[in-house]
């Protein structure tokens, strides 16, 4: 009963256009940024190595390597400041959360290409 009221709460505020993606997908995620005045979009990319939550709490890690170094964010899915996602690429994995890529280093974070559906072609 109480999960019933809480999701009846929630769809209000819940995001109809997210785009299927899998773990392991190469992702851009478009966010919006704001400096002082000014507002721009910026475009994280990489891959998605784990998402948690479901509904108003739904998040996702995407991590990708700047210069040799790590970079993940952690993006809820529903936030406003979140204008698209997109699949670029698939990866085959075969784990729920890669956490394992954090202590990989160059070519060892490519995922092996798995061809699906849901990714755009480039």
């Amino acid at each position: 009963m109480k999960t019933l009221l809480l999701d009846k709460v929630e769809s209000k505020c819940l995001k109809t256009n997210i785009p299927h993606f899998e773990i392991g997908d190469l992702v851009d995620v478009s966010c919006r940024i704001k400096e002082g005045e000014k507002e721009r979009i910026g475009i994280f990319s990489g891959t998605v190595i784990s998402r948690k939550g479901r509904g108003i709490n739904a998040f996702v890690t995407v991590r990708r390597i700047v210069a040799g170094e790590g970079v993940e964010r952690i993006f809820p899915l529903n936030s406003p400041n979140i204008t698209d996602i997109k699949a670029t690429r698939s990866g085959k994995t075969r784990r729920a959360k890669l956490y394992y890529l954090r202590e990989r280093t160059g070519k060892a974070t490519k995922l092996a290409h798995e061809h699906s559906e849901h990714t755009v072609a480039s």
